[in-house]
């Protein structure tokens, strides 16, 4: 199936931030602490992520199918910190993630941007080590979120 990989549109938000939400209870909720669990509930569902959304201090991708269904999100924090990738769960290993990625990746070097940042978690780091990012240090617990500190330079 083609996926379209675009720039949220403000009404897909909520639709967005609930498909995160729901595959972050998947496959990370059950490696997480109760803390950790809330925090990212109150990230993804809370009304600051998507203030700054609105008033364009947060980029978020989507990929649609051709029914306009998103199959997954992609959000970048300001200094192009990746702080959110999630595919719906049925759809993992097919590409989604990596055209998410390479779309930011693409804006990112025709901005001039020459490397990227992200928080891995436990699960996706697999992921992002494939994709050329490397460990900044060992995997940190923050507010119960556990991550790896990576990065990848952009050429």
């Amino acid at each position: 199936m083609e996926y379209e990989i675009r720039h949220l549109k403000a009404k897909e938000w909520d639709m967005a931030m609930q498909l995160a939400w729901d595959t972050f209870l998947v496959y990370e909720a059950p490696e997480y602490e109760p803390v950790g669990v809330k925090h990212f509930h109150e990230f993804v569902k809370g009304d600051e992520l998507k203030k700054m959304f609105a008033d364009g201090h947060y980029r978020a991708w989507g990929a649609f199918d051709e029914r306009n269904t998103i199959a997954g999100v992609l959000g970048i924090r300001e200094h192009w910190h990746i702080s959110l990738l999630f595919v719906e769960p049925s759809l993992h290993h097919q590409g989604i993630a990596t055209a998410l990625l390479n779309s930011a990746f693409t804006e990112a070097v025709r901005e001039g941007i020459t490397e990227m940042t992200v928080f891995s978690s436990p699960y996706a780091a697999e992921f992002y080590h494939k994709k050329g990012f490397v460990d900044m240090d060992r995997e940190k617990t923050t507010d119960g979120i556990r991550y790896t500190p990576m990065r990848i330079e952009l050429l």
